[in-house]
């Protein structure tokens, strides 16, 4: 008789419970960051310890790495949702969300991962791209054991608690940080002076985690006890202001760490560095509607190109003082998705993420270097071509959450 195959949020847990235990012994700081969210969150009535880091994220070089992943995350019981442009904040990726999209997989395990894929035809050398594509060609960037384990999931619809636990561990080797790059100094160079994000996905030999995130429900409160013990955090809190009645995501974290790393042409005691690796802290609001999204959006823009000469966060507030900031008028409007329970209304949880913010953290992690938008157009039914399939919608999945209807996978 054949062993029963496990949930897929099972597995799920176990490779964020993995992820998560290899990635605080890679980065020290980063196990520092979760015992300081443990007490922020108690400081705030929050009992999170043990509580399961949100999410993660990790930057690929090839449709048919993002492919394969496609594959090995949907085993985890997670899908593509929402596609998400870099491209005009100044960062040559598109990306999605691997994520459970029923709230039952939600509650039994969130953690997601933010996964982009490096748009090789933005690197404007014409013979640096060539060589970029080549050096990402010749790599496999999976075990031959996590291949096998997730053929045989295919093939069998699952895996046993077994073959799980192996899957996990080989499934970690992509993820894992690796000290010796795949290029010597000078093609770093070139690499890091086209864009640092460049070098960081085709130097190596895979896409190492660049970044977990725990839950607070005091982001204010973690960000200055990040400062007071001494940890470089960023400037700002990316996402929308402070709120009576928090809405999609605001996020902050400590800036990327300076690592050795030995290029193919050194020897010895020779090394060089570089700087990818951080540490985030996330708190979530209420997801908005289509008309909420949008109102959002128009305030962000006026917000962002508000008077130079006044703070970012003065911009901010001042523009979003706009946008309802009461449950029955933010209902009244249809801005936030709610559903109703017991004779209450309850908002639904964002569960994905903010092209602005996201590009805010990797513009703020990548050693200062910034640069205005490109300006090639990004497509998303190119990117969903590298995928392999269509992306969810996400506001078809809140639209059904709201209305208790499950959410269909079908692209």
């Amino acid at each position: 008789m054949a062993t029963p195959v496990i949930s897929p949020d099972a597995i799920r847990a176990r490779f964020s419970a993995a992820l998560s235990a290899m990635y605080r012994a890679e980065v020290p700081l980063y196990a520092d960051l979760l015992t300081l969210v443990e007490a922020v969150n108690a400081a705030a009535g929050e009992a999170t310890t043990g509580d399961p880091e949100r999410h993660g994220a990790i930057r690929v070089g090839t449709a048919h790495e993002l492919a394969t992943l496609a594959r090995a995350f949907a085993v985890l019981g997670m899908e593509p949702v929402g596609y998400y442009d870099l491209a005009p904040a100044g960062v040559p990726v598109h990306s999605t969300a691997f994520r459970p999209v029923h709230e039952a997989a939600i509650a039994a395990e969130p953690f997601r991962v933010f996964c982009s894929l490096l748009r090789l035809e933005l690197i404007e050398d014409a013979t640096l791209r060539a060589e970029a594509a080549e050096i990402l060609a010749r790599r496999q960037i999976f075990t031959p054991e996590a291949l096998a384990l997730l053929g045989r999931a295919e093939a069998q619809g699952g895996l046993d608690a077994a073959e799980a636990d192996a899957f996990v561990a080989a499934l970690l080797e992509t993820f894992r940080w690796h000290a010796d790059a795949t290029v010597d100094s000078d093609t770093y160079r070139r690499l890091s002076q086209a864009h640092r994000l460049i070098a960081d996905v085709v130097a190596f030999k895979g896409p190492h985690i660049n970044h977990l995130t725990p839950r607070t429900h005091d982001i204010e409160a973690a960000q200055a006890a990040m400062l007071a013990h001494g940890i470089d955090a960023k400037d700002a809190i990316e996402g929308p202001p402070a709120r009576r009645v928090p809405i999609l995501l605001r996020q902050t974290s400590f800036k990327a760490l300076t690592e050795p790393v030995r290029f193919t042409d050194q020897t010895g005691a020779q090394t060089g560095s570089h700087t990818a690796r951080f540490g985030e802290i996330e708190q979530r609001g209420a997801a908005l509607t289509r008309k909420g999204r949008a109102l959002y959006d128009t305030l962000l823009a006026q917000a962002l190109q508000g008077d130079p000469a006044l703070p970012y966060a003065q911009r901010l507030a001042q523009a979003f003082a706009a946008f309802p900031d009461d449950l029955a008028t933010l209902v009244d409007q249809d801005l936030i998705f709610v559903r109703h329970r017991q004779g209450a209304i309850e908002p639904i949880r964002y569960e994905d993420f903010l092209p602005v913010s996201a590009a805010g953290i990797f513009q703020s992690n990548l050693a200062g270097q910034s640069r205005a938008a490109y300006a090639a157009a990004s497509s998303q039914a190119e990117f969903e071509t590298a995928l392999g399939r269509a992306v969810l919608d996400p506001f078809e999945l809140y639209a059904a959450m709201a209305s208790a209807d499950e959410p269909s996978l079908q692209p």
